[in-house]
């Protein structure tokens, strides 16, 4: 099991938060969308195209107070989701993630 889970936000959605990390998919659907590190890039381009000022939060598994799990995604295989908040002590690095020239994304800074 990789240590390593990331999240993509807007910067200034991270920036803003306090205490715990919230976003609208743990209001509408109950929990966090998080990505293993071979799931990122692809996570940005299905979802994030073309956006610029987002970050890519890497999250300490063993750091997690809300309840993780593993879900299938239909024809995408299993990804991990977290149901609650993000706790921020959970964050170990921000990373930088702009897309290049024409939109696609490649990798994180």
């Amino acid at each position: 099991m990789n240590p390593r889970l990331f999240h993509i936000t807007e910067r200034q959605a991270w920036e803003q938060a306090q205490g715990l990390y919230r976003c609208a998919s743990l209001d509408q659907e109950g929990f966090i969308h998080l990505s293993t590190d071979q799931q990122v890039i692809g996570v940005a381009n299905r979802f994030f195209s073309g956006k610029r000022d987002l970050v890519l939060l890497e999250i300490a598994r063993d750091r997690l107070q809300s309840p993780l799990c593993e879900d299938l995604v239909p024809g995408q295989g299993l990804f991990p989701h977290l149901y609650g908040p993000l706790n921020l002590d959970a964050v170990v690095r921000v990373w930088r993630l702009e897309p290049d020239g024409d939109g696609t994304f490649v990798r994180w800074q």
